[in-house]
């Protein structure tokens, strides 16, 4: 999880206010010491955090409507700190052909490999995408480029710095033999080749620290390229630090939006994504882990909404969209509802949840789960164990996974043989497509459903 340390600390605030018999002044002032320690522990700005939660204390002496005074406070904690993080979420929208997005930032920012995941993130939507190399001051910088567009199956043009010879791996770029120093000469040489893509990914030099030749390349090659996008790619870990880093790059280039990388799992990342969303440029992306998957549009709402343990739906639709086609979810939505569900079908569903990505990431968005607290070691497990159950589905014959009721004892142990998987785990996937059987004619019609998301909808806060 994002955040994780400050995630625990705002839901342990909150647990105590829906536990509290009282709502009074004693409490809110707890609340209010809670929420600024586990923000200065994120490494929040000091001042930042007095602020909010000034603003928060002065709601709460309000009187609510419509909700109970527990209600109204959870409220207040979640729209603050939304508003805290930058309100709404900002877009890059892609509404034309050669759509150019500049990549800019120090040394050690994650640049290139950030182009890397918005080349996969895009490729997946359709786009047809291509990356461009312009630093010309760090020796590895093609090959690292090169390397993260092959991984994302996409076109790369670099320019290389020291001789080689063009391996089996290499035909999707294209290699300019030359050395160059200058980037726009590097940008020029394949400005015609680049007209045939949707999104053009550029990849910029960095520096130690913003100097006035770094500011000098950018602005000459802003000039003369015109993206449509200025990016400023920053590191969670730097902290605090970010806020100067955001402020002195957009006065100097008038960058358009931020991307904050390395997120996962450092507690500084606070003071970076607070830093940037106080300037006026808004964090566009995040990055959330090494995979080239790991980058999520920022949704202030929604990443708030998953901080304090209420999930975000639309952070996990996103996810499914590119992981199973709309029309495939709809026709296996109809079957499951009509009660017509065999292994094929769970082979399916557990197919796109893989593709969504790590389990522990899929339950942190959605509503209610992550208040469960699930032990990371029984997710670890689950995932284990869905990979187990799809090596003994590809030991079965067609008969045997569109009508699982005939497996019997010696059917387990011929599939155990060919799988290489224990007869007791076989026996528990047939245990577990039953139970899912169940579930599913469980909620078929309307009353069936309405339970069913009532159960769902218990210890979720409904929000204003």
């Amino acid at each position: 999880m994002v955040l994780d340390k400050l995630s625990s600390s705002l839901r342990e605030t909150l647990n105590k206010i829906a536990k509290a018999v009282f709502v009074d002044e004693r409490l809110i002032n707890e609340l209010i010491k809670d929420i600024q320690r586990a923000l200065l522990q994120a490494d929040v700005n000091v001042q930042l955090v007095f602020d909010l939660t000034k603003k928060i204390k002065e709601r709460a002496k309000q009187e609510p409507k419509g909700l109970t005074k527990r209600e109204y406070l959870i409220n207040i904690v979640y729209e603050e700190l939304t508003n805290f993080l930058g309100k709404e979420k900002s877009e890059i929208k892609i509404d034309k052909k050669q759509f150019k997005i500049m990549m800019i930032g120090l040394f050690g920012s994650g640049k290139t490999t950030t182009i890397g995941k918005l080349a996969f993130y895009y490729s997946k939507r359709g786009y047809k995408v291509c990356s461009i190399g312009l630093d010309v001051h760090r020796p590895a910088a093609p090959e690292q480029l090169e390397q993260v567009s092959r991984q994302a199956n996409i076109q790369c043009f670099i320019d290389m710095s020291e001789k080689r010879s063009i391996s089996e791996h290499d035909q999707k770029s294209k290699i300019s033999d030359e050395k160059e120093k200058n980037p726009l000469n590097i940008y020029n040489r394949f400005k015609d080749e680049l007209k045939k893509y949707d999104i053009i990914l550029i990849d910029t030099s960095g520096r130690d620290a913003l100097s006035k030749d770094l500011i000098n390349e950018i602005e000459l090659l802003n000039k003369e390229i015109k993206p449509d996008e200025r990016i400023l790619v920053i590191s969670g870990d730097i902290g605090q630090a970010a806020q100067k880093q955001a402020e002195q790059f957009h006065s100097s280039c008038n960058i358009t939006g931020v991307i904050a990388t390395k997120l996962d799992g450092t507690a500084k990342a606070g003071g970076a994504l607070t830093a940037c969303a106080v300037t006026s440029a808004p964090i566009k992306f995040i990055g959330t882990g090494e995979k080239i998957d790991d980058i999520e549009q920022f949704n202030p709402s929604g990443f708030v909404s998953r901080l304090l343990g209420m999930g975000d739906l639309e952070a996990l639709l996103e996810k499914a969209k590119t992981a199973i086609k709309e029309e495939e979810a709809e026709d296996l939505g109809k079957r499951f509802l009509k009660g017509e569900f065999n292994l094929v079908d769970l082979y399916e569903q557990m197919e796109a949840m893989s593709k969504m990505g790590p389990l522990g990431k899929i339950v942190e968005m959605i509503p209610g789960f992550s208040q469960l607290k699930l032990p990371k070691d029984m997710l670890k497990i689950q995932e284990d164990k869905l990979k187990k159950w799809k090596y003994a589905m590809n030991s079965m014959t067609k008969q045997e996974l569109e009508e699982p009721e005939i497996i019997d004892r010696k059917r387990i142990e011929r599939i155990s043989k060919g799988s290489g998987i224990p007869t007791s785990e076989i026996r528990e996937l047939i245990k577990h497509y039953k139970q899912s059987k169940k579930l599913m004619k469980a909620v078929k019609g309307e009353k069936g459903m309405e339970k069913m998301m009532q159960r769902l909808q218990k210890g979720n806060i409904k929000l204003k």
